[in-house]
Formats: structure tokens, C-alpha cells, sequence
């Protein structure tokens, strides 16, 4: 009996697969991202997308927040993601954009891009930290070659890393955000605990988003894992995976990178 209950305890504290969590994610991912990260990357993407000149492709698209951008430079762009809560919101975003026609949204597994093998891009792009919701180095692993093998030569491979998850102080029940959503009379509190499971280079964001409007109200309780690399262990993971990698950058604006930086963005093209 002890054994079992053991077994139980290690279950429900088991971080989940980094895929899951997402689509209860999906109604509140924009809000959310309004009030810390913004547009701060988009003209960036937007950027590499004007010099990449050809076919775009974005891994974990989300609810479209960079790709709709990318598509209004004219790039033709292809979004992926696993989640089909998240790819409704892009669909609309689309619609409302009045792109339809230059972005595609495909449902399914960044670790096996389900491309044929004649579909190349000129440019692969991996922003804000998507590549850290692969908590196994098998799942690096596999996405890295299925990116290799979609990218067209001399394309480019550009990903974009949060740095300061790792050193994130763990703290339980914490009310991180208040507001409202848009005009509407909806108001939103994300409270949050942060778990660091070290050994495995992994953080775990419980997060209880709670939506009032009038006397209705709404939680959504789910967990988000995130694992991350340094720049060196990433570049390395990239070498090994048939990547040369060409530059390293400290922020949006083209700063080099160095171990305080706000951003780790590393670019790469396929050897």
C-alpha cells in the first residue's frame, strides 16, 4: 500500500507533456501576451520574412500572433500548431485580416512535420520560447530533423528563446494579472504557481485564469511546462541536427547575444 500511493503521489506531481495545457490556454493567450511580450517580435519576424523572399513556416503558430503580421509584408506563410483551440482563434484572426488566401493553418506535430518531401521554405521560424515546450531531448530531437528536412538550402532557421525561466523564484497562488478583455465587459485575474524541477531543466506554470462578466463566472485551471536550454546547448543540438549556425542575438534590433541578454535568438541554415 505504501508503494502505491507513492506511485500515486508521483503521478500528480509529474509535469505534463508540454503539449498539453494549450488549448485551455487559447482564450486567454492574447490577453495575456498584450500585457508582457506584445508586439515586441513581430517586426522582426516580419523582417526575416522580407529577406527570406520565399515560402514562411511557423512552428506552434498559436492564435496566429505573429504569422497574421508576417503575411501582411506579402510573405505566403504556413502556420502549425497541435492545438485546435489555438488554431480557431488564428482562423478568425485570419478572417478579419481579410488574408485567407496567404495563410494556410495545418493542425499537427512540429516533431513530424507532415509536409511531403518535394514542400521547401525558405525561412522556419520558432518564436517565443516554442521550442522550450518540448520538455524531452528525444522531442528536440525529432523536431530539428523534421525542420531540416522541409528547409529549403541555404534557408534559414530562425528561434527565438525566453532566457529567464530558469531563474523564475517559485511562489504559489499568486494573482499575476487584472483586466478587462477589449470593450467588452469581461474581466479577467490570472493567478499562478511556479514549480523548477532543475534536474530536469524544467518550469511549470499552474495557472488558474478566472472571467467575470456580470454575475457569470468562468475558471480554467491547466499547467504549462516549459524546458530550456542555454544558447550553447542549443547551438550545439542545431550543429549536431545538420544546422550551421550564423548568428546570435541579444534582442529584436540585431544586438549580439551575451549570457545577460534579454533575448536569445539564434538563426541557422541547414549545411
Amino acid at each position: 500500500m505504501p508503494r502505491a500511493r507513492s506511485q500515486k503521489s508521483e503521478a500528480l506531481h509529474r509535469p505534463a507533456e508540454g503539449w498539453q495545457g494549450w488549448d485551455d490556454y487559447a482564450d486567454f493567450y492574447d490577453w495575456e501576451n498584450a500585457q508582457t511580450l506584445d508586439r515586441r517580435d513581430v517586426k522582426f519576424w516580419q523582417n526575416m520574412a522580407r529577406r527570406a523572399g520565399g515560402p514562411v513556416l511557423e512552428l506552434g503558430c498559436g492564435t496566429g500572433r505573429v504569422t497574421v503580421p508576417v503575411a501582411r509584408t506579402g510573405a505566403r506563410i504556413v502556420g502549425v500548431d497541435r492545438s485546435g483551440e489555438m488554431l480557431a482563434h488564428a482562423h478568425r484572426r485570419t478572417r478579419r485580416a481579410r488574408l485567407e488566401g496567404r495563410v494556410s493553418w495545418v493542425r499537427s506535430d512540429i516533431r513530424s512535420l507532415p509536409f511531403l518531401s518535394s514542400t521547401r521554405f525558405d525561412l522556419v521560424m520558432a518564436p517565443y520560447g516554442i521550442l522550450q515546450s518540448l520538455v524531452r531531448e528525444a522531442d528536440l530531437k525529432a523536431t530539428l530533423d523534421s525542420v531540416a528536412r522541409v528547409l529549403a538550402p541555404r534557408g534559414v532557421f530562425g528561434l527565438d528563446l525566453v532566457p529567464d525561466l530558469p531563474v523564475w523564484k517559485e511562489y504559489r497562488n499568486k494573482v499575476r494579472f487584472r483586466g478587462s478583455r477589449g470593450a467588452s465587459d469581461s474581466r479577467i485575474t490570472l493567478v499562478e504557481s511556479v514549480r523548477q524541477d532543475r534536474a530536469r531543466r524544467l518550469t511549470i506554470f499552474d495557472q488558474e485564469f478566472v472571467e467575470r462578466r456580470g454575475a457569470a463566472k468562468r475558471v480554467r485551471t491547466f499547467s504549462l511546462v516549459f524546458r530550456t536550454l542555454s544558447v550553447p546547448q542549443m547551438r550545439s543540438r542545431l550543429e549536431r541536427a545538420g544546422f550551421r549556425v550564423t548568428a546570435v542575438l541579444g534582442d529584436y534590433k540585431g544586438k549580439s547575444w551575451d549570457p545577460r541578454a534579454d533575448v536569445w535568438l539564434i538563426l541557422a541554415e541547414k549545411c
